[in-house]
């Protein structure tokens, strides 16, 4: 049986690789229909899938960087922010939806993180919208984001709302 503590890493760890495994595969499937191609619409429009390379960030904000600023800001930089917000998560002992909304938005964070290693871009593919009105592309990773993000928020706002929590943080058992 196992016990709170080990369910808890492993739905951690479940949402982490399953995060990055569904990126990994939609952008290597993108890149295999979509690169070169013309976009694709679907629902009257409202959804297309177009390949793009994104070398900024989100947006392609700072994609006219030079290449050695783009790989300090977007590689270098990106890297050391993920690690920062583990060790945050850490050290803070975050829990429930908290934890989860870190967890996902790392891991997208993670997943977009090892195109920019590995590639020097993103490999961006969805929009969404109606008319004129539309998002900018985006991927799954990016969707981990934005989930996570405003987890991160709501679980914010709540405990503003409801006060700090005076319950007393005890040291680890013993074993």
């Amino acid at each position: 049986m196992l016990n709170g503590r080990t369910a808890i890493r492993i739905a951690l760890l479940l949402a982490t690789v399953t995060t990055i495994g569904c990126d990994r595969v939609t952008k290597h499937i993108a890149a295999a229909t979509l690169a070169g191609a013309p976009g694709r619409s679907f629902l009257a429009d409202t959804i297309r899938l177009e390949y793009v390379e994104n070398t900024g960030g989100f947006l392609s904000l700072g994609a006219d960087l030079p290449d050695p600023a783009r790989t300090g800001v977007f590689t270098l930089g990106t890297g050391l922010a993920l690690l920062f917000m583990i060790g945050a998560a850490i050290r803070l002992r975050l829990t429930g939806w908290r934890l989860l909304g870190l967890t996902l938005f790392v891991a997208g964070g993670a997943s977009n993180w090892i195109d920019r290693a590995l590639h020097g871009s993103v490999v961006d593919f969805i929009n969404v919208g109606f008319g004129p009105l539309r998002t900018g592309i985006f991927n799954v990773a990016d969707v981990a984001i934005m989930i996570g993000a405003a987890m991160l928020v709501v679980t914010e706002l709540r405990r503003s709302r409801d006060g700090p929590d005076t319950t007393p943080v005890s040291e680890p058992a013993a074993r």
